[in-house]
């Protein structure tokens, strides 16, 4: 029999549906989703085992709960032995915690893997709900993740995933158990973001704001792609001295805000756009790409011997860099590859040369009062938050034409890789700030959040009295968390898009609405004129 797969946790899922054939719009084959459902209801009988018992959590567990849900997002890993690995070591965790049970075969509900077949086929509303629960703890567990390999973990927020899992896999559980659940995994993200940005900004200082240039100096340079900046460290290290420079692409664009990174020379500036655009960016470039978190598109065979995985990501045949972080081959391959022979200048969507990047809240509330005053005078009429992911489907030119057509007397506010379709504009200044203002990576959602609560604070009113829209751009399960944390705290009037989830429900949807207000994107003039009123 032919291998089939259901799977709609992405904005391109097919046809708004799902992907159901033997491989997803994204190039997971129907085998790897099937081992990532498998890896899933491991997980969720390991919290049937756990089952509310604090004290059989060990930390192999909580490792290898964050490491197998980030496993399963989108575009991280394609890879059948790492799959299987996770699998086993799911199972060794288990055997660890109740060795008993664990031999025992009759089947009690303690120890059970749960079959995702009844997930996806559960009546519309039930799977809608425990969808956004195991999409958005999928997000989160990214984000524990990056903190956990900086030193830094919270008991709560592990607790929490166990807890999760556990009401995914209950079948006799309908609306009113899962909603509360599904709020909750909005304010436990809330504290993983804000544990995750101590863990940076810690670790390499406060973002400041920095013009990154766009083009690529001769001789040879690696091209590092992902979220986590302890791996960049690590790379920046080994490359010191060497000749070779360093060049970030997508989400990673934002560690040249950071103190501590920004300090080694040979940190140069960025490669290429947003992640769907890869494969055309990647095909010809002289030198390696390191990926080391999601986002990666299957190579193809013309450059796939110049692309190297770490971390949770990984895809078959291609070199995987393990935890004792040795860039060696990388390290290697830029040298041989030699890069361009004289610098080449590349440009942005728009043909900007440069982008800024590094305004996170220190560097945006460092000047709180210029804002205040600002908007008290009239100067300042609104702010907008256009943020969230990229994506390849048709209809996310309008994030572009929304900004170009923000008036003059408007600050916009941008975040994650969405950004780079009009992170090169130059759109001037208002009241003597930048009208756009680069926050950081799609976990810097939580800079956003601290600005607009301070500005709330300050002028004694509600972040939704606040003259401030979001327009938000989604693609994957870590916005999927932080929409969760949005509604958590009451946040309403959201624009989302290009498309509305295909997990969400009439239902559910229709209850978004009329509790958040939230509304699919139009066009940006019709939005405009709402969201000004």
């Amino acid at each position: 029999m032919e291998q089939k797969m259901f799977c709609f946790q992405c904005e391109q899922t097919a046809g708004c549906k799902g992907c159901t054939g033997n491989s997803g719009v994204c190039g997971k084959q129907a085998g790897i989703a099937e081992m990532q459902d498998q890896l899933t209801g491991k997980l969720i009988g390991l919290a049937r085992t756990i089952d509310g018992n604090g004290h059989l959590i060990s930390h192999a567990a909580n490792q290898v709960v964050r490491e197998g849900l980030f496993a399963t997002i989108t575009n991280v890993n394609f890879d059948k032995e790492a799959l299987s690995a996770l699998l086993r070591r799911v199972d060794e965790v288990k055997r660890q915690i109740v060795p008993l049970c664990y031999e025992c075969t009759s089947a009690c509900g303690k120890n059970d893997d749960y079959d995702m077949e009844h997930l996806w086929t559960a009546g519309e509303d039930i799977r809608s709900l425990k969808s956004l629960i195991l999409f958005g703890i999928r997000g989160m567990a990214a984000y524990a993740y990056h903190a956990a390999v900086l030193g830094y973990t919270d008991p709560e927020i592990d607790h929490f995933f166990y807890k999760a899992l556990f009401a995914v896999g209950m079948e006799d559980w309908g609306m009113d158990e899962l909603l509360p659940i599904v709020l909750e995994v909005g304010a436990v993200n809330l504290k993983c973001m804000e544990l995750l940005d101590k863990a940076n900004t810690e670790t390499y200082g406060n973002p400041v704001p920095t013009e990154v240039s766009l083009t690529v100096e001769k001789g040879p340079f690696i091209v590092i792609s992902g979220h986590d900046l302890f791996d960049l460290k690590q790379l920046l290290e080994q490359t010191k001295d060497k000749g070779i420079n360093i060049y970030t692409h997508g989400e990673m664009l934002p560690a040249h805000g950071y103190p501590e990174l920004k300090k080694y020379p040979h940190l140069k500036g960025n490669f290429g756009t947003a992640w769907q655009n890869q494969q055309k960016e990647f095909a010809s470039i002289p030198a390696p790409v390191l990926f080391t978190t999601n986002c990666l598109m299957p190579p193809k065979t013309s450059y796939a011997d110049r692309v190297f995985t770490t971390e949770a990501v990984s895809y078959p045949g291609l070199v995987h860099i393990g935890p004792e972080k040795d860039f060696s081959p990388v390290i290697q391959k830029a040298l041989e590859l030699g890069g361009y022979p004289t610098a080449m200048q590349f440009t942005g969507i728009n043909g900007g040369r440069t982008v800024t990047t590094g305004f996170g809240r220190h560097a945006v509330l460092s000047v709180a009062d210029k804002v205040v005053k600002a908007v008290k005078s009239g100067v300042v009429r609104h702010f907008f938050l256009v943020g969230g992911c990229d994506g390849a489907k048709p209809g996310r030119s309008y994030y572009t034409e929304f900004v170009k057509q923000t008036p003059p007397d408007s600050i916009v506010l941008t975040l994650a890789c969405g950004k780079y379709r009009f992170n090169d504009l130059d759109l001037g200044t208002v009241a003597g700030l930048p009208r756009l203002m680069d926050m950081g990576q799609c976990n810097d959602a939580y800079s956003a959040i601290q600005v607009a609560v301070a500005l709330a604070e300050t002028f004694s009113c509600g972040v939704n009295d606040l003259p401030l829209s979001m327009v938000l751009s989604w693609y994957e399960q870590k916005a999927v968390c932080i929409l969760l944390t949005l509604l958590h705290l009451g946040i309403q009037n959201i624009r989302l898009g290009p498309t509305l989830p295909a997990f969400l429900s009439p239902n559910v949807l229709q209850y978004l609405a009329e509790h958040y207000h939230i509304a699919p994107i139009t066009t940006p003039e019709s939005d405009l004129e709402v969201l000004l009123k």
